[in-house]
């Protein structure tokens, strides 16, 4: 994963995704960079649009939002609607842990 993190970093910084390029992110993290791993990495990436990927990965929030419920379990599915959400931080934020694991 941090190959492709290494990328994705490189991407956001307006970098080009290159062999060189990417061991030195990943000396920078005190990765010990695979030749044959990078090399992979870069060929995979030679004919993807990076942002057209990020685009249709991400899940648009009004997508995922329930429609509302008829007047008389408004209540009721609002604080169903709270928890969910606090579900989903704290996923999230486990999901970001693993950034740095």
């Amino acid at each position: 994963m941090e190959y492709v993190y290494a990328s994705m970093l490189l991407h956001s910084a307006g970098q080009e995704i290159n062999e060189a390029n990417v061991k030195k992110v990943l000396d920078a993290a005190g990765v010990k960079a695979d030749d044959g791993r990078v090399k992979a990495l870069i060929a995979s990436l030679k004919d993807v649009n990076i942002e057209e990927a990020i685009k249709s990965a991400a899940v648009p929030v009004a997508a995922a939002a329930p429609t509302a419920p008829a007047a008389g379990g408004a209540k009721k599915e609002e604080k169903k609607e709270e928890e969910d959400g606090a579900k989903a931080e704290e996923s999230a934020a486990a999901g970001l842990g693993a950034l740095f694991g």
